[in-house]
């Protein structure tokens, strides 16, 4: 008894040690004046940037893949400058994303990652801005939906797909995701 007792301790300690969610949160801040500053009558509340796509490409992604470094060198090796992300699907092994977790500046991300969590990649989007890729995915198991900012560490399993519309040149999206542009 005392035999069965010791093998059911190790048993749920093993369990414990494979679920490896871990869960950080990092403050973004800009500048105390930048996060303090009210929003500009100069700044609409919205506003529209117009162009059209010079290309469409889709990038299929192998097992075992980082799926950010992947896109990341191809933005790089096709000299993608600006684009959206239309659409992707595939399943990871496991996953590294952020997401915001407050509601007032200096704003704060929730870095979430788990390298044991399988998962099918339900939708992909963002943009690619001046180069720079800024990805979000949403992610299914059988229990529940979630996602987040793309973060390097979300591995494929089978296979992922994504299109990129590749804007023609002259389009500018450099304060589209800039928080202090208020």
């Amino acid at each position: 008894m005392k035999q069965a007792f010791s093998i059911f301790a190790i048993l749920l300690m093993c369990n414990g040690a494979v679920a490896q969610q871990t869960r950080t949160e990092v403050t973004k801040p800009t500048t105390p004046a930048d996060d303090a500053k009210p929003n500009s009558p100069s700044v609409p509340d919205v506003y529209a940037i117009e162009g059209q796509f010079d290309r469409i490409i889709v990038l299929r992604f192998k097992y075992q893949a980082d799926l950010l470094a992947g896109l990341e060198a191809m933005v790089k090796e096709r000299k993608i400058r600006n684009a959206v992300i239309l659409s992707g699907i595939g399943s990871v092994t496991g996953y590294h994303v952020h997401d915001i977790s407050n509601r007032t500046f200096p704003s704060k991300n929730m870095f979430v990652k788990d390298t044991t969590a399988p998962a099918s990649i339900v939708s992909m989007n963002g943009y690619v801005i001046d180069g720079r890729v800024h990805a979000h995915l949403t992610m299914a198991n059988a229990d529940n939906a979630f996602g987040g900012h793309l973060e390097p560490g979300t591995t494929v399993f089978t296979y992922a797909m994504m299109t990129l519309g590749i804007f023609k040149d002259g389009i500018d999206l450099s304060r589209i995701d800039d928080k202090t542009y208020r």
